[in-house]
């Protein structure tokens, strides 16, 4: 005996088909945009116009120590509890470091850019952090560190 089941709801494929073209035309519209570079944006590199090399360093009464690489010159201290944003960059950077087995003791490297950014770079794991993106106060924690016209810092 030969049992039929027939379904009370009429199967269509063209739904199915037409979906199937629709995701595969938004693959290849994407992949196009990617490679063509179409609807992209791209910022153009800016060369620095000033730059300083900084070394970092933590302290048992909880201050960070800014020194010039250049000279140990103490560029700046920031006191403990003060400075959470520039403590939360430098924590990423110090743990990137230590994740590849990387020390502490190569400079990071602090520019001003010609288009107005201030970018902060590590030259041991190629990391660079655009300080302008977190906003004008935090901007300041760092710009700070530069030196002035007159040399100072």
């Amino acid at each position: 005996m030969t049992v039929a089941i027939r379904s009370a709801i009429p199967f269509r494929t063209w739904p199915i088909v037409a979906a199937g073209m629709l995701v595969a035309i938004a693959v290849g519209a994407a992949l196009v945009g990617r490679l063509a570079g179409i609807g992209t944006v791209a910022v153009p590199v800016s060369p620095p116009v000033q730059a300083v090399e900084l070394v970092f360093s933590d302290h048992r009464d909880g201050s960070i120590r800014v020194a010039d690489a250049a000279d140990s010159r103490l560029v700046l201290t920031v006191p403990s509890g003060e400075g959470g944003f520039m403590r939360g960059v430098m924590r990423g950077l110090a743990r990137d470091r230590k994740m590849r087995g990387l020390g502490p003791d190569l400079p990071f490297r602090l520019e001003r850019r010609e288009n107005g950014m201030l970018i902060l770079l590590d030259p041991a794991t190629g990391r660079e952090i655009a300080l302008g993106s977190f906003g004008p106060t935090n901007l300041e924690a760092f710009s700070q560190l530069l030196p002035t016209k007159d040399g100072s810092t």
